[in-house]
């Protein structure tokens, strides 16, 4: 796909210019207003089979009046931030809130600039590591990853050497309880079992008078379009006094992920842990759920193992995430100057 940026003093000019250089098929991928409202920007895309058909560009007078800016770094920047973004299928919403951020900052390195929209855009704290007073209580759909996040942060605790405790409410699918207590018991931590928001207030009580650093509590995976479970779990986060999780697989559709997150975020989740990191290739319902859920970006799970553990979100972590490439390029350059 490829990708350039028109400024002109209106909409209708930038229009007209983006037709008679890319053509009749060129897709608006987002619009920005110049500072002080004096003019726009408009970034356009053409897929490459369809440029060998496009219409010869404008003079060079028509270029220079509608103030083209194909060999402008800020333009460039703006262009590389938004192929990332289109890359990744991020959401227009977000998409246009990244480019805008980058425009405003005008940064001319394209790494710095999208590590610095997303540092302004989104909040990220990662999960605490020491005596936490509340419970961390983990929701999210099925399958997404619950119970190895709940024995991650358990594992991670008692390396850290704090005492943890673990509590399960998954009593009714089948080996939920078995698959949790496998990790549990080989790091000598009891298990303890809820079917009810009364239950659960229970443990936890227990937990705490028993001298607990920290609470990880694993709950079912819930179809949160369905208003009964979604109802359940939040009568489960009400009795635990916690704070509730949103655990999420990346590489879904990022419209639906912005759904699901936007439930949970309705029935007290703050914060959420994108899982399976290492197998997607699209970022984008990262973003969007946090986007849409208002959500804080705490950790990322990137591996199967247990003992690896999970690792602490952060602007520059999501940059290397969404900008892969870029972080090898500039590994292996780095290389070339050390050698």
């Amino acid at each position: 796909m490829r990708l350039k940026s028109f400024t002109a003093n209106t909409m209708k000019d930038a229009m007209q210019m983006i037709r008679e250089t890319l053509g009749e098929d060129a897709i608006i991928v987002s619009t920005q207003e110049m500072v002080g409202g004096k003019g726009v920007r408009v970034t356009a895309a053409i897929d490459k089979d369809t440029e060998a058909t496009m219409p010869k560009q404008a003079s060079d007078a028509a270029l220079q009046d509608w103030q083209y800016q194909d060999d402008d770094d800020e333009a460039t920047v703006v262009e590389e931030i938004t192929e990332v973004m289109l890359r990744h299928a991020v959401p227009d919403e977000v998409l246009d809130s990244v480019v805008g951020a980058v425009n405003i900052m005008g940064l001319t390195e394209s790494r710095n600039a999208l590590f610095a929209a997303l540092q302004n855009l989104f909040v990220f704290k990662p999960l605490p590591t020491k005596s936490y007073g509340h419970p961390l209580l983990l929701v999210g759909p099925p399958g997404a990853g619950k119970t190895l996040c709940a024995a991650k942060i358990a594992a991670r605790g008692a390396l850290n050497g704090i005492k943890m405790a673990v509590i399960t409410t998954d009593t009714v699918r089948a080996g939920g309880v078995e698959q949790l207590e496998a990790f549990t018991r080989l790091m000598k931590i009891d298990l303890k079992k809820a079917a009810s928001p009364k239950e659960l207030r229970e443990r936890i009580a227990e937990a705490q008078a028993a001298g607990a650093d920290q609470i990880v509590i694993d709950t079912a995976g819930i179809n949160p379009f369905e208003p009964e479970s979604v109802k359940v779990i939040a009568r489960l986060i009400g009795a635990a006094d916690c704070d509730p999780i949103l655990v999420i697989p990346a590489g879904i559709d990022a419209d639906e992920s912005g759904e699901i997150a936007r439930v949970f975020a309705t029935i007290g989740a703050k914060a959420m842990i994108p899982t399976r990191v290492d197998v997607a290739r699209r970022l984008g319902s990262v973003l969007s759920a946090a986007h849409y859920g208002g959500l804080v970006l705490a950790e990322v799970s990137n591996t199967a193992k247990v003992a690896d553990g999970l690792s602490p979100l952060s602007a520059k972590r999501m940059t290397q995430l969404l900008m892969p490439r870029a972080e090898a390029a500039e590994a292996l350059a780095n290389a070339r100057k050390a050698g």
